[in-house]
């Protein structure tokens, strides 16, 4: 019998198992490299310094094996205008309600700059001048969580590198399909961060039918072994997978919030637009509550409730305050339960995937 994970997206990357880690964590992504694996580093809220320094430290420790990083390419974002400008389109109504949460809840001030200030998704000119990096860099993968990559296509191909584009609408997979990209990320509205309204179960398969030989790559809640032999039937040709990683060993997140995520049930998840303006699913914390009640204002627009939240989000990370920090976090977080190595995660899910295909056939996979 032909082996079940030795599929399309493995022969794309040269890797063995169809399974990508995104992490912010290098140290996560190279343990799942050099597992097996495949690892795509989000870089979005880095320098241009910062992600070529990145991609160098990688590069040294994966022995010639490919990896990635993810940017957001937002189209919808202002071409170029400066922090200052940008906070000043923030409307008083917003303001004095999220003064009123830092109030209720004792929310400390941050004790250094905001590190959110930096994200590629406030301006196109930020978002522009990461993406050169890559290129200049050769990344061999760039893969796109919000925004179509497509402009980027014909430079990266030129310099040989694939792109990646993250969907959370069928309609959105066609047209990134059709302008050529190299593997499609197909996102259910399980996933932690940034995603839609469709569920992982309906878009995956949605898009496998349209995709001809493009790879899909299944991504929303996938966090076991029987998840990812889920995804190979519904026709993905590998999975995405990202809570999963963080309360991993070498996972550089807070103690405190690597223990959230072990005690977390999907019911302990947030979906709502109250962190940056666009739907995301987080750990729910005061401020995902507050914003849910009557009388709270109306959400801002991206990129203007990611600056009224990053206040609140950086002072409960700098004073460590458990009550009111929060992560991104999909709704497979409740098989989260123990603090591994990334390398025995990859090889727990492959382990259990092929365990699944044998429960199925009835004779080894």
């Amino acid at each position: 019998m032909k082996n079940p994970l030795q599929t399309k997206l493995c022969d794309l990357l040269g890797i063995e198992f169809p399974i990508i880690a995104f992490t912010h964590c290098k140290d996560v992504a190279v343990a799942v490299i050099n597992a097996g694996g495949f690892a795509v580093l989000g870089e979005a809220m880095h320098t241009p310094e910062q992600i070529a320094a990145d991609a160098k430290w990688i590069r040294d420790r994966v022995e010639g094996r490919p990896f990635g990083i993810d940017l957001v390419l937002p189209a919808s974002v202002p071409p170029a205008d400066t922090l200052e400008q940008l906070m000043e389109k923030i409307p008083q109504a917003q303001r004095d309600f999220a003064q009123q949460i830092k109030e209720k809840y004792d929310v400390p001030d941050p004790k250094g700059p905001i590190a959110l200030h930096q994200w590629g998704g406030l301006n196109q000119a930020i978002a522009r001048a990461q993406l050169e990096v890559l290129l200049d860099e050769r990344v061999p993968v760039i893969a796109s969580g919000l925004g179509s990559p497509a402009f980027i296509l014909e430079r990266a191909h030129q310099l040989g590198l694939k792109v990646f584009g993250l969907v959370g609408k069928t309609r959105q997979a066609k047209r990134q399909i059709d302008a050529g990209v190299d593997a499609v990320i197909a996102q259910g509205y399980d996933a932690a961060g940034h995603t839609g309204a469709m569920g992982t179960f309906s878009i995956v398969a949605e898009v496998a039918s349209i995709a001809g030989d493009t790879p899909v790559i299944a991504a929303g809640g996938v966090t076991t072994g029987r998840h990812l032999a889920a995804a190979l039937c519904l026709g993905a040709a590998g999975v995405w997978t990202g809570t999963r990683w963080l309360a991993s060993r070498e996972s550089d997140l807070d103690m405190i919030l690597k223990e959230k995520l072990l005690a977390a049930s999907a019911d302990d998840t947030s979906y709502s637009t109250c962190i940056s303006g666009m739907t995301m699913r987080v750990l729910a914390c005061p401020w995902t509550e507050e914003w849910k009640k009557p009388g709270a204002p109306d959400v801002l627009p991206a990129p203007y409730q990611m600056l009224l939240s990053s206040d609140y989000l950086q002072g409960a990370n700098d004073h460590r305050r458990a009550d009111l920090m929060t992560e991104a976090a999909g709704q497979g977080v409740g098989f989260v339960t123990e603090m591994k190595p990334a390398r025995q995660i990859v090889f727990d899910m492959v382990e259990e995937a092929l365990a699944t295909f044998d429960e199925l056939t009835g004779e080894p996979a």
